[in-house]
């Protein structure tokens, strides 16, 4: 059970560090239109535009991806305290 417990923690925290890329890639010019910023579009804008419908962006500053991160960091430790909870 404890397997199952990091694989779903690894696969969290990838995604986590994917939007982040994905965040910074908007920094750089043509970067996104790459083919890897083609990909983690197809894997990342899905759920950012789940925040966006409720979180406007501020002018220039969009503020979805910093809650984004921490609804996942926050699933993470929800994760780990339901795991601990039921089996020890």
């Amino acid at each position: 059970m404890i397997q199952l417990l990091n694989l779903l923690d690894t696969a969290l925290t990838i995604y986590s560090f994917a939007l982040l890329i994905y965040i910074f890639m908007s920094w750089f010019p043509g970067a996104r239109e790459s083919s890897f910023g083609v990909f983690l579009a197809n894997i990342c804008e899905p759920y950012l535009e789940i925040f966006r419908r409720f979180i406007p962006p501020l002018g220039m500053i969009d503020l979805s991806p910093i809650v984004a991160i921490f609804v996942i960091q926050f699933a993470k430790m929800g994760l780990r305290e339901l795991f601990f909870m039921l089996f020890f």
